[in-house]
């Protein structure tokens, strides 16, 4: 743990020591939790919400990651046949357990959580572009230290990456807010509920860029967490387009792991956050001018949108 926190301060101290060293373009790495859902929404079919976030891929060429949750679809030959047609489209996969417990409540032990995972990558074996990477659900380390620290244990032993996310959003607040509109209303108006999608991944961008070169004195390769849901099968297109008409990179999430910020471990992991954010807090930090935009859960740009549209 000691060295853990050494590591981290010491890297801090030569990026502040040091000019910022920005790149040419700024990288991203797109990933996608929770897929594939077999639950229906409104407008679009699983298998269209699928298609669709894959098409979005195909036309910007990129290559993204997906976290299944085996427990939503995948356990099920029709879920299967979701997840094999982004390893048939040379997609990547990681594991995000069965069911999608949280390793931070006291009724989850270590043992059923690595369970989760065990039995999720089982499911997934053979397929190609799976890769042995570990998103946390919620992004939650396991509370208290001992839990935490056993998970870091058993993963190093079983080979398996920690699959950090760096820029973390709020998209889900978002989707719920989606499709309360359009459950009310299937023929709503949804171009406010883009725009505010849109709005809220620039702010947490520019957020988590700065943050980065106050941390490390350069831009890293951010990894963007989105999830597989029907805000994303209808914008995602849009989302792609956006950062590369900012001036941003898409590159492969193995890439991205690439970057030696990955291989830090924050003692102090901020739950359901940023690895910035965990570094920060493990530097003492604290709140830090901007901080309440990066953990408001998209609260901002929420109440903006005004209450979902009421029932016909």
């Amino acid at each position: 743990m000691i060295r853990s926190l050494l590591f981290i301060a010491a890297t801090a101290l030569v990026a502040c020591a040091s000019p910022v060293r920005a790149q040419a373009a700024q990288r991203i790495a797109l990933t996608l939790d929770d897929g594939p859902h077999l639950s229906a929404t409104p407008r679009l079919s699983p298998q269209a919400r699928n298609e669709a976030l894959l098409a979005a891929i195909r036309k910007h060429q990129v290559q993204a990651a997906l976290f299944v949750t085996c427990g939503n679809g995948a356990d099920r030959p029709e879920g299967l046949a979701l997840v094999k047609a982004w390893s048939d489209a040379g997609q990547l996969l990681g594991n995000h357990t069965m069911t999608h417990p949280d390793l931070n409540s006291p009724q989850v032990s270590l043992e059923q959580y690595q369970d989760e995972i065990q039995r999720c990558q089982q499911i997934l074996e053979g397929l190609p572009g799976l890769q042995r990477w570990f998103r946390f659900t919620f992004l939650r380390e396991g509370k208290p230290e001992a839990k935490r620290d056993g998970m870091r244990a058993w993963m190093k032993a079983q080979g398996w990456r920690n699959a950090y996310v760096s820029l973390d959003t709020s998209d889900w607040r978002l989707n719920e807010f989606l499709e309360a509109r359009l459950k009310a209303d299937p023929k709503a108006e949804v171009s406010d509920i883009r725009q505010a999608y849109l709005d809220h991944l620039w702010q947490r961008a520019q957020a988590y860029q700065a943050l980065s070169r106050r941390l490390q004195g350069r831009d890293i390769a951010q990894v963007l967490l989105t999830h597989h849901n029907l805000l994303n099968a209808l914008f995602l297109d849009d989302v792609i387009g956006m950062f590369k008409a900012k001036g941003w990179q898409f590159i492969s999430p193995a890439e991205a792991f690439e970057d030696p910020v990955y291989q830090l471990q924050p003692i102090s992991p901020v739950a359901g956050q940023s690895l910035l954010l965990s570094m920060a807090r493990s530097l003492g930090l604290g709140r830090f001018e901007g901080w309440e935009r990066l953990v408001d859960d998209g609260d901002h740009e929420i109440e903006r949108l005004g209450p979902p549209a009421a029932p016909h």
